[in-house]
């Protein structure tokens, strides 16, 4: 995969976003899994950055933590050893969530605060269906903690998806008038 210089920058900046994002949530409470704005920035990657280049940039957040730059959203906040956290399997949504944001923008001709908010608003279904799923298995079968579907729902799916719905409805508002200053900066 060959990137432009204009794209290595745009996935770094999102990428360091997404760093941002994990550093800010430290400062609001904490749970088995914490509130935190990354969904919104790796929903607004999608949008403004397509499905490759954002899936991309938050592949590289990924990488960052996981070599131990503490970059995620609670303790240990870097390292292998957060694989291991409930809450981890969120990482991987994120990739697969920006991909799935970004493709579905791409492929829609028609950009509009519609066609933006459906977008985010699979993509937040994306994410929670990996985040899920591996939030029960890391809970049943490494913690040893006998969780059922019920009450993984409310400790990573009830808390948070009116916040995540909210994100989307910001993103398909700022995503166009964004999009043309980026567009407009960068080239």
């Amino acid at each position: 995969m060959k990137l432009t210089v204009k794209e290595m920058s745009l996935v770094s900046m999102f990428a360091a976003l997404a760093c941002a994002g994990g550093l800010l949530v430290r400062f609001g409470g904490e749970g088995v899994v914490p509130f935190s704005i990354l969904p919104f920035i790796v929903l607004l990657s999608g949008v403004l950055l397509g499905g490759r280049l954002a899936a991309l940039s938050m592949a590289l957040y990924l990488v960052i933590g996981l070599v131990g730059v503490p970059v995620f959203a609670s303790p240990p906040y870097g390292g292998l050893v957060y694989l291991i956290k409930p809450s981890a399997g969120f990482l991987f949504g994120y990739i697969a969530a920006a991909y799935v944001t970004g493709r579905i923008s791409e492929i829609w001709r028609k950009k509009s605060v519609y066609t933006y908010f459906i977008a985010a608003c699979v993509g937040i279904v994306v994410l929670y269906l990996i985040g899920l799923p591996y939030l029960y298995a890391v809970l049943n079968f490494v913690a040893g903690r006998a969780t059922g579907v019920w009450s993984v729902l409310k400790i990573a799916f009830l808390p948070f998806i009116g916040f995540d719905l909210i994100k989307a409805g910001i993103v398909s508002l700022v995503a166009g008038p964004v999009a043309k200053q980026v567009k407009r900066d960068i080239s």
